[in-house]
């Protein structure tokens, strides 16, 4: 792999996981003694899924981590980021470990079924967060990113990054905010292994490109009761006809000026309210208060993996890597062929080629699951007749749609096909299913 690395630029395989890349300056000496003493200690321990180890934490916490804190917040770590996993509804929990549904399985649920029902306020404050303006801003992102960028004000676009050997590098949300401006959404631990891509392309003349993930905090507000909740802080209408799903606008909310998109991970309707990082608090609380008497509250971001993938939704470092090819992760309608970007004649070559697996949804059997009392949670081996097809990407419960999920690799498989999962080494049967079980048609979304 490093020789690899060194005489091709990129490596066979998806190496992310040993790359200095996810590390950056907010590690410091302290923070390094406290992982590798932990580290020694725990070489030889069982290592579970989902498990969080605290040593050098925090490293990273935003203004509103203690008042998280103090509404139940068990955290994570993302980036040195400190964000909510979940919320208790004890004092004093903390997350279990093990491999079958732990401790955080019900309030998980609760949080998924409070969303869909009426609405939930996430933190997405780790997103990697750029802005590009000057003269050349439409031409320098174009030369970048795969896909078109929008041509007019307001409107946003989706766009994959392209690896060298013709993978997926990376997934953006990309806004015009103005003729010579962008805000650009991306993985927030993957921001400094993007940087090698985005420093390929040189900047025209007199125009910048910046990391504002410090500088600004962000909310996704989704659910049924979205637009309610959000109606009752701003003058701006948000009825669909005058802001309509995949569009932004700059507007206020409880006073504090927001970019808001209408875009969601959760597959819900919702929107997108990126702040100034000192305004976070503020916006927060004024969410919460809007939110108590329609039912909304705050909700995690391991509500919002099953959300996602209740939605069929990818996620980075997981179903989009660059080990797979845009048409094996149905990202190749976002690479637009007529025009020249990075890396393009290396997805020109891959996309050439029969896709070697594809990216499928599976529901996996209810009594199985309820026997081992264990979701698949990524890395399981898939199997059909005994032989080996795929693996498992991503697993969790869907709480909303009652099926244990899972996004996964496949060959030589089709929608309909019943296979068998294996979940702790044991058989789980499941099905491929012909479409994800929420709002396969998109009309909630774009309600």
């Amino acid at each position: 792999m490093a020789a690899q690395w060194i005489i091709e630029g990129e490596t066979e395989y998806d190496m992310f996981a040993w790359d200095m890349a996810r590390f950056d300056t907010w590690v410091t000496k302290d923070f390094t003694k406290a992982r590798v003493a932990d580290q020694y200690r725990h070489r030889f321990a069982i290592h579970f899924p989902h498990e969080e180890r605290s040593a050098g934490r925090p490293a990273r916490t935003r203004p509103i981590y203690e008042r998280q804190k103090e509404m139940g917040a068990i955290f994570g770590l993302n980036a040195g980021w400190e964000h909510p996993l979940w919320f208790a509804d004890s004092p004093g929990a903390a997350d279990t470990n093990g491999f079958a549904r732990q401790n955080w399985w019900g309030p998980v649920g609760a949080e998924c079924r409070m969303l869909r029902e009426h609405a939930g306020i996430i933190d997405i404050s780790n997103f990697a967060k750029y802005r590009c303006k000057g003269p050349g801003a439409s031409d320098w992102l174009n030369a970048v990113f795969a896909n078109n960028m929008p041509k007019a004000v307001g409107r946003s676009c989706l766009t994959p990054l392209i690896s060298k050997r013709g993978g997926i590098a990376g997934d953006f949300t990309v806004t015009r905010v103005a003729e010579d401006e962008f805000r650009i959404i991306g993985s927030g631990m993957a921001e400094r292994y993007h940087k090698r891509f985005f420093n390929e392309v040189p900047l025209p003349e007199g125009t910048i490109f910046e990391s504002q993930t410090e500088a600004m905090c962000g909310f996704n507000v989704a659910g049924p009761k979205s637009r309610e909740l959000l109606q009752r802080l701003t003058n701006t209408s948000l009825a669909t006809e005058d802001f309509p799903f995949m569009r932004s606008q700059m507007i206020q909310i409880a006073g504090t000026d927001v970019l808001a998109l209408r875009v969601s991970f959760t597959g819900d309707l919702g929107w997108e309210l990126h702040c100034a990082t000192e305004d976070q608090p503020r916006l927060y609380e004024a969410l919460l208060e809007a939110g108590r008497d329609l039912g909304a509250g705050p909700v995690g971001s391991r509500a919002l993996m099953s959300l996602r993938v209740e939605k069929g939704y990818g996620s980075w470092s997981r179903e989009y890597s660059p080990e797979y090819w845009p048409h094996e992760v149905g990202l190749e309608r976002l690479c637009k062929m007529d025009k020249e970007f990075l890396n393009k004649q290396a997805a020109l070559d891959v996309m050439a080629k029969t896709p070697r697996e594809t990216l499928v949804i599976l529901h996996l059997d209810e009594a199985d699951v309820t026997a081992s009392h264990a979701d698949a949670t990524g890395g399981e081996p898939i199997f059909r007749d005994g032989e080996g097809i795929g693996r498992v990407t991503s697993g969790a419960y869907g709480y909303s749609v009652g099926k244990s999920l899972a996004l996964g690799f496949v060959k030589d498989a089709a929608p309909g096909d019943a296979v068998d999962v294996m979940v702790l080494g044991r058989p789980h049967k499941a099905t491929i299913l012909h479409e994800p079980p929420f709002d396969a048609s998109g009309a909630i979304l774009r309600a």
